[in-house]
């Protein structure tokens, strides 16, 4: 028969994994949703800032230069989400200032 010390050892084992588990799953969804929302809002803007692209009457460099700034920053994460989200803001002022 196994020494009663066992069962408590890997009884305690399996509630520490359920909290490490219990605590980061939530986390890990949280971070996950708040990435897949910040690049929403980043390819909404990059779109809004390139049909102001089409609708200028004339070219305007820094806000091309903008627009292409956004569209590199495609693959990061939340942080470069907002920055290419702000980047395409900012061109789409500069074309729609243009009127």
């Amino acid at each position: 028969m196994a020494h009663p010390y066992l069962f408590w050892l890997a009884g305690a084992v399996l509630l520490v994994a359920a909290g490490v588990v219990t605590t980061l799953l939530p986390h890990r969804r949280a971070r996950s949703e708040q990435r897949r929302t910040a690049w929403s809002v980043a390819r909404a803007a990059i779109d809004s800032a390139a049909v102001s692209r089409d609708a200028a009457p004339d070219r305007v460099p820094e806000a091309e230069r903008l627009l292409t700034r956004a569209e590199s920053l495609a693959r990061g994460g939340v942080d470069a989400a907002r920055a290419a989200a702000e980047h395409a803001r900012q061109a789409d002022r500069l074309w729609r200032g243009q009127r």
